[in-house]
């Protein structure tokens, strides 16, 4: 992703994150929850995938209308990724292998 394309998606996006005492995460922006357990929550937000490491980790909060979820526990990181950009231009596995 160029600097360019990350500012226009930061300019139409907004995303907060709110840790308090390292124990319980609010996150806004939030457009799925991919996987989560006791250890590892992976979040899709509107800038790329958000991922939550830590111990005793659950869901405490989850509304789609908007847009939010609340994760408690031991939080030990956050991390980001980008967007998988092909994914919404579509295509199929082989015609990315064949590129």
């Amino acid at each position: 992703m160029t600097l360019e394309e990350r500012r226009n998606l930061t300019q139409t996006a907004i995303q907060n994150l709110i840790l308090e005492n390292r124990e319980k995460l609010s996150i806004s922006g939030v457009l799925d929850v991919l996987s989560f357990d006791d250890q590892v929550v992976m979040v899709e937000t509107e800038l790329g995938l958000l991922t939550i490491k830590g111990e005793n980790l659950k869901i405490n909060k989850l509304s789609i209308d908007t847009s939010e979820v609340i994760v408690e526990g031991d939080i030990n990181s956050l991390n980001y990724s980008e967007k998988d950009l092909n994914k919404d231009k579509g295509g199929s596995l082989i015609s990315k292998i064949f590129r």
